[in-house]
Order: structure tokens, then sequence, then C-alpha cells
């Protein structure tokens, strides 16, 4: 058996430290998926957990029954019926952000591809405790954390020097949101928001929001109408 010399030996633990930190732990993509509309979408494994490493944009669900666009802000803020838009109604947005959509449209459980689904509270806690959140700041509402919101932003597209290390490969993008009170776009380029499976009341979904100026996760509550993303998890094995 030939030798390996000193040198060629720190050599070859060089490269290949190199080759999984390009391809091992900053860079999880693994396959790509289909929606029922023929939207595809690039994957990202994130410890024990496999996500779409972009917002999800189908406007049906995935029994190919139609979900409602709604652009009429006084239709959108009154409906407790699944629907969905585009940011400021521009079809542009789609590719680049996904839609948006209200957490009734959440609550139908066929907005993600079969096999995948729409994420409860406490899988968004997973996601945060394996980029380094603590369980006691997981389980508490506000901003939380210390750099997981800085790990789940893209390296590009935020304004006002608000770009991420994107260390997980979630790929988050500032898509701004639809407010439910009235119905108006908000914060394109600043911040983005992410439904949640779960309630918080009868009123009010969880959600998960970043914002360009802040390196922590915020959670809370908001009314059902109001407009935000979705990043689709794949079911457990």
């Amino acid at each position: 058996m030939k030798k390996i010399k000193n040198g060629n030996f720190v050599g070859l633990l060089i490269t290949a430290a190199l080759l999984f930190y390009l391809t091992g732990c900053n860079k999880h993509e693994d396959q790509v998926i289909t929606d029922v509309e023929g939207n595809v979408y690039r994957t990202v494994t994130i410890g024990s957990q496999v996500w779409m490493a972009e917002n999800l944009k189908t406007r049906l669900f995935n029994d190919s029954t139609r979900i409602n666009l709604v652009t009429s802000a006084t239709t959108w803020t009154s409906t407790t019926n699944p629907a969905y838009c585009w940011y400021n109604n521009d079809t542009l947005n789609r590719s680049v952000y996904g839609a948006i959509y209200n957490w009734f449209a959440v609550r139908s459980g066929k907005l993600c591809p079969t096999g995948w689904h729409v994420p409860g509270h406490d899988e968004f806690k997973i996601l945060e405790m394996s980029l380094g959140m603590t369980k006691e700041e997981a389980d508490s509402l506000g901003w939380r954390g210390t750099d997981q919101g800085t790990k789940l932003k893209s390296r590009t597209g935020w304004d006002n020097n608000g770009n991420g290390t994107n260390r997980s490969g979630f790929s988050a993008l500032p898509g701004g949101y639809r407010y439910g009170a009235n119905g108006a776009f908000y914060n394109l380029g600043e911040l983005s928001y992410w439904w949640s499976s779960s309630e918080k009341s009868a009123t009010l979904g969880l959600y998960r929001r970043l914002d360009g100026n802040e390196s922590k996760v915020y959670a809370e509550g908001v009314r059902k109408q109001a407009g935000k993303y979705v990043r689709c998890v794949k079911n457990p094995s």
C-alpha cells in the first residue's frame, strides 16, 4: 500500500473539510417537488426536517380545486373562505415571492403538495432549535433567539443591508404582507411573514416573521384574514 506523506495527508484533510463546508453544513438542497399545478420547488434539509426552499405559489388545492383569487381589499378583510393573491395584485411578484394566502386556505389542509403540509407552531420551533435557539426561547412569543433569523434570510434581496447568511438554506426573501385590517400591501423588500397551521385563538393564527434589520425570529398570532406566505414541510417518514 502506498503511504501518504504528512503534507499530502494534511492537504487531503483540508480538501475534505472544504467540500463538507460547501456541500454539507451550508448547502442542503436535496431534490425538487412539483405541486398539482405543475410549479416546481427546491427543497432543503434543515436538521431533521425537509422544507421547501421557496414560497408556495399554487392557485389550486392538492385535489385540483381552485383557490379563490381575491384582489379587492374589502373582500379580503371580510372573507372567511380560503383566498390568495399576489403582492400588490401584481402577477410579476409570483415567480420571486410566491402567493400570499389567508389562514383559511391553510386550515383547508389541502394547500401543500401530497406528502407535504403547512408546518405547525411546534414544527417551526424544531426548525429554530436546529439553528441554535434554546427551547425556552422557542417556547416564547415576540422576538426570540439570537441569529436564527440571519441564518434563515437569503444572502440577497433584502433592502438596507438586511441580507442574511442563509446558513440554513431556507432562502427567505422579503415579500412583505397583506394587512388583514384594510387589505393593503406593505413592506416589500423589508420583511416577510409565514403562516403556521396552528391557532393562537379562535380568531388568530400563529405565524413567523423575519425583518431585514433583525437577526432574531418573531412569533405571534394575528387575525386569520391577514395575508402571509407559506412554506411546506415534508410529512414524517
